[in-house]
């Protein structure tokens, strides 16, 4: 397992839409969620990952097993949100991270998920170890190669 201050972080940006925005003009809960999930794909995507892809002759992917969203302030139609994806930690088989909501660097929420690496199989979802050259993907360390 690895637990480190120095573990990976990524940013996007996201203007948020009007059709984000419930009857009181402010963004509607649900879309942090959505949100967390697009900066996930966007930090898979840039160390050459994807969060459903083939790996060694199998399928893997990464169900979740827990999501949280503390909300600390209001975000409006056409604010700009920073997503800043912290990763928090990298299991034997899971990855947690916390995403950062910030308006104009003003906090608006914080997010909380753990994924689990999972070997996907005729429909069929089975955890397994992360794989060393995943890990080393996830944690921006270099591989590991161990000679028995």
């Amino acid at each position: 397992m690895i637990v480190a201050a120095m573990l990976p972080e990524f940013t996007v940006t996201h203007v948020v839409q009007f059709s984000e925005t419930d009857m009181a003009g402010i963004v509607h809960f649900s879309n942090y969620f959505r949100w967390m999930e697009r900066v996930e794909h966007a930090f898979f995507r840039s160390v050459g990952l994807s969060v459903s892809m083939a790996h060694d002759g199998r399928h893997l992917g990464w169900p979740r097993v827990s999501a949280a969203c503390d909300y600390l302030g209001p975000v409006r139609f056409e604010d700009e949100v920073s997503l800043t994806l912290r990763v928090t930690k990298v299991g034997g088989r899971s990855f947690s991270y916390e995403v950062d909501f910030t308006v104009v660097g003003r906090p608006v929420a914080l997010g909380k998920l753990t994924s689990v690496c999972c070997v996907l199989t005729e429909g069929k979802m089975k955890s397994i170890e992360i794989p060393a050259d995943v890990r080393a993907k996830l944690t921006g360390s270099p591989a590991r190669t161990t000679v028995a």
